[in-house]
């Protein structure tokens, strides 16, 4: 078999799965291939990766794509804010607060919450860095706000918002085997299971069967027993 090349976005972490294709497969090499998430999409359909990791909603155009799970969204602000004495935030919370919003968002949605200011950061390490000189907030899926954890800024889960939904998207002209026993490890399949692919196990010899007795030694056997006396 040849490599396996993989795609993933931004705060996806996919070490545990890469650990247990090193597992299953010690002799096809898994290559980690970090993009966009705009990008994504592209990167398989020109075959530069055989499977992403991705963030939903996406083009499906010529793609297969299964989610996995779904992540919290939250505000990241310095951590001598005020919002930082609430364990969980609102929308209405935000409704008189400055928020910044990248231009590489990952969020589905229309209008973003709060009071947004006019200039757009075009990423999110450089809205993180605005956060941190108090020019405004800032709202991102969880695993975003820990990819770009600073000492001074903290985060808070925000609700009624929308979430983001990590999947994992392949081609769909053609499920390889290779994709099939990745979907197998990201969905929690077992080696023995059978759209895991395993290797076939060994078929258990059949027991022999005992010997029949021969007409003889039935016959032998009969003479041996002693007649019944009369009374």
């Amino acid at each position: 078999m040849t490599g396996f090349r993989l795609g993933y976005v931004p705060g996806v972490t996919p070490a545990k799965w890469v650990r247990i294709w090193a597992e299953r497969l010690p002799r096809v090499p898994l290559e980690l291939i970090q993009v966009t998430a705009a990008d994504a999409p592209d990167l398989i359909r020109r075959d530069e990766a055989d499977a992403a990791l991705v963030r939903l909603p996406i083009d499906r155009t010529g793609l297969h794509a299964i989610p996995l799970y779904v992540e919290q969204t939250v505000v990241v602000v310095p951590k001598d804010h005020v919002i930082t004495a609430a364990e969980e935030i609102t929308v209405e919370d935000l409704a008189d607060e400055l928020v910044l919003h990248p231009q590489d968002d990952v969020l589905d949605w229309e209008l973003p919450p709060g009071r947004l200011i006019e200039q757009r950061p075009a990423r999110t390490a450089e809205a993180i860095e605005l956060v941190a000189m108090g020019t405004g907030l800032l709202v991102v899926p969880q695993s975003l706000a820990r990819l770009h954890h600073r000492k001074d800024l903290t985060y808070r889960p925000l609700t009624g918002v929308p979430e983001s939904q990590v999947a994992l998207s392949w081609p769909e002209a053609e499920t390889s085997e290779l994709v099939e026993h990745f979907i197998g490890i990201v969905r929690g399949r077992t080696t023995n299971s059978t759209r895991g692919r395993a290797a076939p196990q060994p078929t258990p010899t059949p027991k022999k069967a005992a010997p029949k007795k021969t007409a003889a030694k039935k016959t032998a056997n009969t003479s041996r027993k002693k007649p019944r006396r009369r009374r």
